[in-house]
């Protein structure tokens, strides 16, 4: 790809998506992971018809949408059924993921995505930022936030890359315990980081 990609991640709770809109505010091109993930289901696209065609139409809702939520209740104790589900829908995702961010025009573009490194994404880009916070703060923000309760949000927790391990892998880490404001100043220096690093990779 010849734009320089930021891998953007972070737990449930952690401020990724405020980060995200830093970023879009300052012209630059965010790919939304799981934004992409819903596309690539949406009623007539090939996923779609290969779900509904092995699950019937009880994976339908009246709408013709998919009911995600009983979908997910089919694969959640089943690996062949969550295999065979992430086989449809994970290199579908990829390619989109591909074309969005070869079709950016800013000075570098991010890949917000909660699963960077698990998913395997983190191979479509050249650096990777995560947006840190620890669990406490993580299941307050998420539980105002969703309406879930804490119990929910700390199994979310659970299934998600360790805190630990994320921060061991990230190329820069920004702290999102405080204000809004004192998060936007952490990625005022990112920003300018990035596009000098964009400078470098062009040339």
């Amino acid at each position: 790809m010849s734009t320089l990609i930021i891998g953007l991640t972070g737990g449930i709770g952690s401020g990724k998506s405020a980060a995200a809109d830093y970023f879009s505010s300052q012209g630059i091109c965010v790919v939304d992971a799981d934004q992409v993930a819903r596309q690539v289901v949406e009623p007539g696209e090939p996923a779609w018809h290969a779900i509904r065609e092995h699950f019937g139409e009880q994976a339908l809702l009246e709408s013709g949408q998919l009911d995600r939520a009983w979908l997910r209740q089919q694969v959640f104790n089943d690996d062949q059924q969550r295999k065979w589900l992430e086989q449809q829908t994970h290199p579908r995702i990829r390619e989109r993921i591909i074309t969005a961010l070869e079709d950016a025009t800013s000075p570098y573009a991010i890949l917000e995505t909660p699963l960077l490194f698990e998913s395997g994404q983190h191979e479509l880009v050249h650096s990777s930022l995560v947006i840190d916070v620890d669990e406490d703060t993580q299941v307050a923000r998420a539980s105002a936030r969703d309406g879930n309760n804490a119990e929910q949000i700390r199994r979310i927790i659970a299934a998600q890359m360790p805190r630990q391990q994320r921060r061991q892998r990230a190329d820069r880490i920004v702290d999102n315990s405080g204000t809004l404001e004192q998060l936007q100043q952490q990625l005022q220096h990112c920003h300018q980081h990035y596009l000098e690093l964009s400078r470098t990779y062009e040339s």
